[in-house]
């Protein structure tokens, strides 16, 4: 793989059916062990319960807060700069308590396929 720069296009985002906004950073054949995406969530909203099959997440809170449920540990607070890290298959979901948006990171490994994601909204 040759070195590459890939340009932030703020105009990319689109709405993911877990609940939030998406704007992939990184996501490509080419790079196949992590991808990077930015994620938000607005003010008031939680995303739906969903797993993550055969991939390891890792939340980077870029601004606002947020209150991370995972299957395994009760509900954490997240602020700037905190990372959390979410083992695949583990059931996971995240809520804006704020008044603006939730803005975080998601870096995946391997990269995220839609085909590894599953919701589980009524399995939790």
């Amino acid at each position: 793989m040759a070195t590459q720069c890939k340009q932030f296009d703020s105009n990319n985002e689109y709405y993911f059916q877990e609940g939030c906004f998406i704007i992939e950073c990184s996501n490509s054949v080419d790079d196949p062990a992590v991808s990077i995406a930015q994620a938000r969530v607005e003010a008031g909203k939680t995303t739906r319960w969903h797993r993550l099959i055969n991939t390891t997440e890792r939340y980077l809170i870029l601004s606002g807060t947020g209150i991370a449920e995972t299957e395994d540990r009760p509900a954490t607070p997240l602020t700037q700069g905190d990372i959390l890290i979410i083992p695949a298959g583990h059931a996971q979901r995240i809520h804006n308590p704020g008044d603006s948006d939730l803005v975080f990171l998601a870096i995946c490994s391997p990269r995220f396929e839609v085909r590894n994601y599953q919701d589980a909204e009524d399995l939790v």
